[in-house]
This record gives structure tokens, sequence and C-alpha cells, in this order.
């Protein structure tokens, strides 16, 4: 189990001004990823190092973004000021999640601009939306190569997260594991007075941390 990505919803001015925003202040340039069209999403994204990276997603005028968890949460948080949605684990293996969950992974694609099909099975994202503190879990169906993480060189390091919430809730929900899994990111959990969920994220810099 691998901390693979952290999100971002676009804010009222929409994708193009909330990469801008987000690129100028990592002194770093988000490459465009494409359409989920399951999802009715698309997304922009920041390679970081650790085979992380930083997602800035965005809802479509699409059916889709109305019947699904992903979709909902996105249009929640944009019409919300947009801002952190949530974190995903990645690990090689599903079956173990989908025991502890009760339920089984969904398939999910994304289509690059150059035309490649990004595969992968998520777990938990309805769970997520009732409980943004939480994570869900992905299995990449793809050669690692073709890991988001890979779409560009990059010098910013994932170093903190700070998160509205209860670690106890989460370890109930992924196992004490879950923590192993965030490897040398610090966490600083706060106990909410609203939401919970992320609160803010520090990335590592060439020109010093940066806290979002």
């Amino acid at each position: 189990m691998h901390l693979d990505h952290v999100t971002f919803a676009v804010g009222p001015h929409g994708l193009d001004a909330t990469t801008e925003k987000l690129g100028s202040a990592l002194g770093s340039t988000f490459v465009d990823g494409g359409v989920h069209p399951r999802f009715g999403t698309r997304n922009r994204i920041l390679p970081l190092r650790n085979r992380q990276y930083l997602e800035v997603v965005e809802v479509l005028d699409h059916p889709a973004a109305d019947k699904l968890a992903f979709g909902q949460v996105v249009r929640a948080r944009s019409e919300a000021g947009g801002g952190w949605l949530h974190w995903c684990l990645a690990v090689e293996q599903l079956a173990e999640v989908e025991e502890r969950m009760g339920r089984h992974a969904v398939p999910g694609n994304r289509h690059r601009p150059d035309g490649f099909n990004l595969e992968w099975h998520q777990i938990g994202t309805s769970s997520m939306k009732a409980d943004p503190q939480l994570p869900y879990v992905t299995r990449w169906d793809i050669a690692p190569e073709e890991h988001p993480s890979q779409a560009a060189p990059s010098d910013v390091e994932l170093v903190q997260m700070e998160i509205a919430g209860d670690p106890q809730r989460v370890a109930d929900w992924l196992g004490e594991t879950v923590f192993d899994a965030l490897e040398s990111i610090k966490v600083d959990w706060a106990a909410p007075n609203g939401m919970p969920g992320i609160l803010a994220v520090t990335f590592r810099t060439p020109h010093g941390d940066v806290r979002i």
C-alpha cells in the first residue's frame, strides 16, 4: 500500500485558472491528463517525486457525473468553491481490501490526449463521499512507466498533509497498515469542527516548502 495521489477540485474559475494558480505557487507546470468517461470528469496532473502526483479535477456536463460518487463529490466540492477533495492509496492486489470493505472494486479509465487509455480498479469512493477523511484505494492495470507520476520529470515532493479527522477511524477502515503507506509523509490530524477531510498539503520545491 502506497500513497498514490491527492486530488484538488477546481474552483469557480475552472480548470485553467486553478492549475495556473497552483502551478505558479509550486513553480511547476501541470500536464493535461484527459477525460474520465465513466465518471464524467477530466483532470490535469502534476507529477511528484516518490511515484506520486497531484490531480486537479473538473466535472463535465455529462450524465455519468450525476450517477457515480466520484463525479458527485467533484461537483459538490467545486460548487462550494473548490479545494482539496481526497487522497488515494495504491495497492498491487485488491482482494484483501475488497474483503475488508465487503464489496468489489469497480473499473476506471482515463483517455489521455496522446490516445493512451489508462485503466485501473478502485474501491471506496462512496465511503469517501460520506466521510472525506477516508482514502479510497486503486489498483493500476497498466505498465509502471505509464503511471501518471511518470508523465514528466519532477523536483516537487509531497511532504505533509493536514487532515480533519480521526486516525482511528481511518485505521478501522483500512487497517493499521494504512499509516505505513504514508511512509515519510507527516500527517497532522485535527479534530474537525465541520466536515472532515484534507485541510492542507505541503510540498517541498527547489524554492522552499509550499503549503496549499
